[in-house]
């Protein structure tokens, strides 16, 4: 750029073919001198902002690098902490439904153990099932009649509903408890009937649904035979 200037500034200077005194009084005056060195300053001046040019932009894009990686830092912090809140927040949910059921099965606990009446219809109950299966299994169905009873009103029965209704409180554990009569009433009829093969499948529905409720309620290791 210096280069440039200079070579304009000469231009300004007559040139050395002029034969008049006056133009050689012109060459030699202050004149053209003042021109160049106002020349050179200008261009000095220029090169200086031309070269200052590129820091300003290589401090601009440190700042801004700085600036989005600063930032960055401070999105993954806080997305972190969202997180760390959250999974805070599960682990309360999760340790108060802990303590819920832990509460549950202490109370549940203690109403079996004061309930030996109850448990034992339902023992009753383990050893009935299990004599009507053999029965059914050897094709016997007069002998599991006679456990049995022909209707599903007997008192037997009566005694086994009033212990369901005793340790039962969830809606699925009353689901199970339908679920059982529905098949009890299925296998009576089908005994009654001699239908060995709806014999069969309402005894494994009805073991099904009480082994199922027995397991839900906890009583499941309370009783023998299961």
């Amino acid at each position: 750029m210096a280069t440039v200037c200079l070579s304009n500034s000469k231009s300004l200077i007559p040139s050395s073919t002029s034969s008049t005194s006056s133009s050689s009084s012109f060459s030699t005056s202050i004149v053209p001198k003042t021109i160049v060195r106002k020349e050179l300053i200008v261009c000095k001046a220029e090169n200086n902002v031309t070269s200052f040019s590129p820091i300003i932009s290589k401090r601009s894009l440190s700042i801004s690098v700085a600036s989005t990686l600063l930032f960055s830092l401070t999105s993954n912090g806080f997305f972190q902490a969202n997180a760390a809140i959250l999974e805070a927040d599960e682990d309360d949910e999760l340790m108060e439904k802990v303590k819920k059921d832990r509460k549950k099965r202490l109370e549940r606990q203690v109403i079996i153990s004061s309930s030996s009446k109850e448990k034992g219809y339902l023992q009753d109950l383990v050893y009935k099932l299990s004599k009507v299966g053999q029965a059914i299994e050897n094709s016997d169905l007069s002998a599991a009649i006679s456990v049995l009873g022909q209707s599903t009103d007997a008192v037997w029965v009566q005694k086994v509903n009033s212990a369901f209704n005793k340790f039962s409180g969830s809606d699925e554990e009353k689901t199970e408890i339908d679920s059982f009569n529905s098949s009890l009433s299925s296998l009576v009829s089908s005994v009654t009937k001699n239908d060995i093969e709806g014999s069969k499948t309402a005894f494994l529905a009805s073991a099904s649904a009480f082994e199922k409720w027995t397991t839900l309620t906890g009583l499941i290791e309370e009783l023998k035979g299961l």
